[in-house]
């Protein structure tokens, strides 16, 4: 359920927030908060239990992260965006003939999608949760590890999915100029697999899944999705469909990277 979110963010913050310091555009308002030293897993799990209440989403990253700039776009987007329209149109640009360029992986694209060919094949049906998404997402928080370069951002969000757009996230950018498709199909995967937000790096993502794909079939369907929303997690991976699908199955993370 998405939450409210606060009105001004300096007043919303709680009282027991380590040093810390406020990020937003130069002259304008602040856009999140960000902990000057690793953040402590039982603080991340406070937080992510109080955002219904509080509207703030926690999240893992690191300095480095937050060193050129912001890119912010507007959470409305995201909301004119249909997912399934998103990965039709992402699987079309990847199958695609580019004069000049070899397609996708190899110069035979339809063998890295198989058992799929040029059509995408829809979105796949939702997963059975095996656990509360929330208590996974703190499982992961401490699987992730704290280390001394970790910090701790916390984000006016109404869910997980929408906080890369309000922080000026610009990740993908060599994947997607904008980041509206790529959080319509995050806030898909919400609803269907229990993912939440837990790590967000320079050109990183890391979820953690509740409700996985559990059987080959299953799989690869996600794995369709994952490919259009992040091609580089198959093509500089396991570089099929098949192959990838392997790595998900029954699996409660998913990362993916942009290089």
């Amino acid at each position: 359920m998405p939450a409210d979110l606060p009105a001004d963010l300096t007043a919303s913050l709680p009282d027991d927030l380590p040093p810390g310091r406020l990020v937003g555009d130069a002259g304008g308002p602040p856009l999140f908060w960000l902990s000057e030293g690793p953040p402590d897993a039982e603080l991340y799990q406070r937080l992510l239990a109080a955002h219904l209440r509080t509207g703030l989403w926690p999240v893992i990253t690191d300095a480095q992260a937050w060193t050129d700039g912001l890119f912010v776009e507007p959470v409305a987007d995201i909301d004119g965006m249909d997912p399934l329209t998103v990965m039709r149109d992402f699987w079309a640009g990847l199958v695609t003939p580019v004069e000049g360029e070899v397609v996708f992986f190899g110069d035979d694209p339809f063998d890295d999608f198989k058992p799929f060919g040029q059509e995408f094949p829809g979105l796949a049906a939702a997963g059975e949760p095996m656990a509360e998404p929330g208590e996974v997402a703190v499982w992961f928080a401490g699987e992730l590890g704290l280390g001394p370069d970790s910090r701790l951002l916390l984000a006016p969000a109404a869910r997980g999915a929408d906080l890369p757009a309000v922080v000026g996230w610009s990740g993908p950018m060599n994947h997607s100029n904008e980041l509206a498709p790529l959080l319509a199909i995050l806030r898909s995967w919400e609803e269907r697999f229990g993912v939440r937000l837990v790590r967000l790096g320079f050109d990183t993502m890391d979820l953690s899944v509740a409700a996985p794909p559990v059987t080959p079939e299953h799989a690869v369907q996600v794995a369709a999705e994952h490919v259009v929303f992040c091609p580089d997690n198959v093509e500089q991976g396991p570089g099929s469909l098949l192959e990838y699908a392997e790595t998900i199955q029954g699996r409660n993370t998913w990362s993916f990277w942009w290089d």
